[in-house]
């Protein structure tokens, strides 16, 4: 940890390809600020994405970084912080890698309350393939491959997370710079997994959910004094809503316990002593 480190030292020097005005730049800058201003530093940070626009963010953040398989993020990011207790790791993600074919993986991740973060961006569409629905997805958004709509209900990842038990649960919009990354780093502060859903709007293939639309839709939770981030039902009454879409902190277990804690397994798995572990030439005599 660090008190020296600013959120360039976490840009790496190879230049970004996302279209111009893409939210993902915006959701870079946030989660760049947010590890910095949690004192964190590049040699004690490991990034994990997926695959999609989002999953070229490892290469673009000055860090230690794995760009994973479709959908399974999470597992490499379970597995990591395990492994090495002392590592900052934050999981990115989209929301086709995540709540598609890493639903799975989600559900479980958020349940086992391992200590990481993971951010999602969240553009309703899937971008890097050109344009098909996402999970997210307005029921009646029209594409390539469903033109007229999908006929499907979108998936309400804040839903899914606390159903599965989730400890903290937030929404941000890349284009808010400061509030975006004062959302991800209480996700970075909280003991457990912390989750950010954040609408990073897709210039190219989505023209309804717009920035226009997020600045005109969103609702801050900070901004209503008689909302409690610590009141799982006032959160659920929030995430429901059909009619509003929400920013803030939704949900937080103050007293939430994370994986590494309850389990007893806070030692460095990392550091291997010089040595066979005694008996395991034995073991290895006995099959072979």
């Amino acid at each position: 940890m660090s008190s020296d480190v600013r959120f360039t030292d976490f840009k790496s020097d190879k230049q970004p390809t996302w279209c111009p005005g893409c939210g993902d730049f915006g959701t870079m800058n946030g989660m760049m600020k947010a590890l910095a201003n949690t004192g964190n530093d590049p040699d004690n940070t490991f990034v994990v994405a997926g695959i999609g626009c989002s999953g070229k963010i490892g290469t673009y953040m000055h860090s230690y970084a794995l760009h994973g398989v479709h959908g399974r993020a999470l597992p490499v990011g379970t597995g990591v912080k395990i492994a090495n207790p002392d590592l900052e790791v934050m999981v990115a993600g989209g929301d086709g890698d995540g709540y598609s074919i890493g639903a799975g993986h989600f559900v479980h991740a958020v349940r086992r309350n391992v200590d990481m973060t993971y951010v999602v961006m969240d553009n309703r569409i899937y971008g890097l393939t050109k344009g098909q629905a996402s999970p997210t997805s307005r029921e009646d958004f029209e594409t390539s491959t469903t033109p007229d709509g999908s006929k499907q209900p979108p998936v309400n990842p804040l839903a899914l997370a606390l159903a599965s038990g989730a400890s903290f649960i937030a929404q941000s919009f890349s284009s808010d710079a400061l509030r975006h990354a004062e959302i991800v780093q209480k996700a970075v502060e909280h003991d457990g997994f912390g989750f950010v859903n954040v609408f990073s709007p897709c210039v190219t293939f989505n023209d309804v959910d717009t920035y226009d639309y997020f600045r005109d839709s969103l609702v801050d939770v900070a901004e209503d004094d008689d909302y409690d981030p610590t009141d799982r039902e006032q959160a659920k009454d929030a995430i429901t809503d059909a009619d509003k879409e929400y920013m803030g902190v939704l949900y937080q277990d103050k007293e939430s316990v994370p994986y590494n804690e309850r389990h007893g397994v806070e030692a460095n798995k990392a550091d291997i002593p010089d040595g066979a572990p005694e008996g395991a030439m034995d073991l290895v005599r006995e099959f072979y």
